[in-house]
Parts: structure tokens; C-alpha cells; sequence
């Protein structure tokens, strides 16, 4: 890691892989059991907000936590959250006499891709936010070191492609077992993997010294559930753990700045090359998309895009 990081002391590694672990676990537990997911997004959240993040993550703090983008992002993530749980588990008798569900309901389905569009969106104008600071030798921003260059403007493209290629919403169903999951199948490994790229080079362009926690672990805390636990509920995934990790940093602001530091190399070079990755693989993904939707003939705002894919019928196999 010396090319994008660089640590003081080994055992820093070592409780960021305890991070991670503890991601992983949390989210495990808010996916399987409901009442434990009610109590980590909705009664954990109302307790931290009343008592403790008034204090810990007051306006202009020392860490950083008291900017408007922190609570915004907190409760965007705790909204997706709680949008998920309403999804897979509230239901009605209707005039039928028959059991119905909210996932049944078109316009209940338009929630997953607004909300992560938005929270993709708020990114995309901290990275253009921070080029404007015109930190071209670097600097401290509220509190948190950055540098302003091209990286900024080309991750900001990348995220744009990103909202633009989120596709196949309607084709969202929850799973037939205990836990019920909500499952995304066009939400498949290309489109995971270029958000991934994307997201860890706004976190390394905008929360540069944080990024190793915010950026690099919390994208692996879903990317490997995604993968090898549960495939296809990657947004449910990865609002989990965002909402997870935002509330530890709202408590804990010292943490990642004090109590166990990995701060970036503050390589000109490797921000450029991590940006670059960022939007290579966006445009590809991009490219590749609209292809499909031209050669099928598929209305993007209707249809699924990857149907015919390994990656789309394996996720639906595993979860009917």
C-alpha cells in the first residue's frame, strides 16, 4: 500500500481489518434478523441524534464530522435503510382479502435507484466542490487535508456515468427465505465494480486521509457479501454498512485521525491513476450498456438490461 498509503505503525492494518470484520458482522445481523435492523438505523439514530452527535459532530469540530455533506450523507444512508426494511417487510390485506406488499406497488420500486442516485449525486458535487477550492499544492479544508487537480473533474464524470447507468429497478423482487432481501439482479458485478472504482476515488480525492476506512474497507464490507453471502442485495448491502460506518465516525470523529491513522501518500500520481481507473471503467461500462439497450431494442427506464447474462440468472436462481 506504500503507492496510496502510508501507516505509522502495522497494527493499524490490523484494526482496519477488525473494521471491516465488524461491518461485515453488523450488517449480517440487521439483514437476517428485522428487529435488529430496526434498531441499528432507526433507535440507535434517534438516541446518537439527541444525545450525542450535537456534541461530537458539532458545526466547524476539529475532525471534520460537523460538515453539512456528514449529516446529509448519515441520514440519506439511514433513509435508504429504513426504505429497504419498509420494502421487504410491510404488507396489508387489501379489499381482495388477499396479503399485499409494498414491493408489489411500480412507484414503491423507484425508491432503491433515487436514493442511490442521490447519494452517488452528493458525491459528484463534493468532487467538483473540492476542484473549486483550487488547492493545487494541497491544503485543509474543514478541518481534513486535500488537493485540488484534473482527478476531481474526471471522478466527477465517472459518477455522472454512474447515475446514468443504473438500470432494470422494476426487476427489484424480495427473497423467498427468512431474511428476506431485497434483490436488484441487473445490479450485476460490472456495474458493482465500476461503483466501486468510482466511489473509492471520491473517497481518495475528497476524504483523502480517511479513505482507507471510508473508501477501502467499507466498499470491501459489501462488495464481499455481494459476492460470496448473499448475491444480488448489494444496494441493501452497501446502504447498510454506509449507514453502519457514518454513524461510528459521527461518534467516534477522532478515530480515523487520531486513534488508528492511515493517511494517504499525498501522491500527486496516485490521485490521477485512481481517478483514471475510476473513469475507464465507467465509460466502459457505459459504452457496453448502451450497446445492449441498442442491439435489444430496450426502453432503459422499463426493461432489464442483463436478463440473458450468467451473472443476472444466477442471482435469480439463488434467491426464488
Amino acid at each position: 500500500m506504500g503507492i496510496l498509503y502510508q501507516a505509522a505503525d502495522p497494527i493499524y492494518w490490523v484494526i482496519w481489518l477488525f473494521v471491516l470484520f465488524a461491518l461485515m458482522a453488523f450488517n449480517e445481523l440487521g439483514r437476517i434478523k428485522l428487529w435488529c435492523g430496526l434498531v441499528l438505523f432507526a433507535l440507535v439514530p434517534i438516541a446518537l441524534t439527541l444525545f450525542v452527535w450535537p456534541e461530537t459532530a458539532a458545526p466547524g469540530n476539529e475532525y471534520g464530522t460537523g460538515t453539512w455533506f456528514n449529516w446529509v450523507k448519515t441520514y440519506s444512508a439511514l433513509a435508504g435503510c429504513l426504505g429497504f426494511i419498509a420494502l421487504r417487510f410491510v404488507k396489508w390485506r387489501g379489499a381482495d382479502g388477499k396479503t399485499h406488499y409494498l414491493y408489489e406497488k411500480r412507484w414503491a420500486l423507484c425508491f432503491p435507484p433515487l436514493i442511490l442516485a442521490i447519494n452517488i449525486a452528493e458525491a459528484v458535487i463534493r468532487d467538483f466542490q473540492v476542484f473549486g477550492f483550487a488547492l493545487w499544492e494541497g491544503g485543509v479544508v474543514e478541518n481534513l487535508w486535500t488537493i485540488s487537480g484534473p482527478w476531481n473533474i474526471m471522478n466527477g464524470i465517472a459518477g455522472i456515468l454512474n447515475i446514468i447507468t443504473i438500470c432494470g429497478w422494476f426487476g427489484i423482487f424480495i427473497s423467498k427465505d427468512s431474511s428476506k432481501d431485497m434483490i436488484w439482479p441487473d445490479m450485476i458485478w460490472a456495474w458493482v465494480i465500476a461503483y466501486d472504482l468510482w466511489n473509492f476515488a471520491y473517497t481518495y480525492n475528497c476524504i483523502s486521509d480517511h479513505s482507507a476506512y471510508c473508501g477501502l474497507a467499507l466498499l470491501l464490507a459489501c462488495t464481499i457479501p455481494t459476492f460470496f453471502i448473499k448475491r444480488g442485495a448489494w444496494l441493501q448491502h452497501r446502504a447498510q454498512t454506509l449507514a453502519l460506518w457514518i454513524m461510528f465516525v459521527m461518534t467516534v470523529p477522532q478515530f480515523a485521525d487520531v486513534l488508528a491513522p492511515i493517511p494517504t501518500t499525498h501522491n500527486p500520481t496516485a490521485f490521477f491513476v485512481v481517478s483514471l481507473l475510476a473513469l475507464a471503467s465507467n465509460v466502459a461500462l457505459a459504452v457496453y450498456q448502451f450497446h445492449r439497450i441498442r442491439k435489444l431494442k430496450l426502453n432503459p427506464l422499463k426493461d432489464q438490461i442483463y436478463t440473458d447474462t450468467k451473472a443476472y440468472q444466477r442471482i435469480v436462481e439463488e434467491n426464488e
